[in-house]
């Protein structure tokens, strides 16, 4: 097994990152969601406690009821929304700094290899000269 860089172990990190990311991006997706179907459950209830239906004025009370109900569903589901974009925002900011580590650590690496690829070339042109003047007498 080769040895592990540290870009390759940033660049795994990024994409779990993501990964959560994503997640998160899902769940605020469906919290959303579900605000919005409360929001129109809320303005069916509120027509037909505005409608001048004598069915729905017999059940006037429930209906504000199901309505107070619903606002607060409705801000349970707006803290939760809160929550989950807070969660994508920080999940988000993790990654792009595990990119930019990446980057950098993968810089490093270029930048070593270079210079160890100079030395060897050093090394080389040093050991193919001769030592001393005496040796190349003999």
């Amino acid at each position: 097994m080769p040895p592990v860089n540290r870009s390759d172990k940033l660049k795994r990190l990024v994409a779990v990152q993501r990964h959560l990311e994503k997640i998160a991006e899902s769940d605020l997706a469906a919290t959303t969601r579900q605000r919005e179907e409360v929001n129109q459950t809320m303005d069916v209830v509120l027509d037909a406690i505005g409608s001048l239906d004598s069915l729905h004025r017999m059940f006037a009370q429930h209906y504000a009821e199901r309505f107070s109900r619903l606002t607060i569903q409705d801000a349970q589901l707006a803290g939760m929304q809160n929550l989950h974009e807070r969660r994508v925002l920080k999940e988000r900011t993790k990654a792009e700094r595990l990119e930019e580590h990446m980057v950098e650590a993968r810089s490093d690496e270029d930048r070593e290899a270079d210079d160890n690829a100079i030395y060897d070339l050093i090394d080389l042109q040093v050991a193919s000269t001769p030592a001393s003047s005496k040796v190349q007498k003999s």
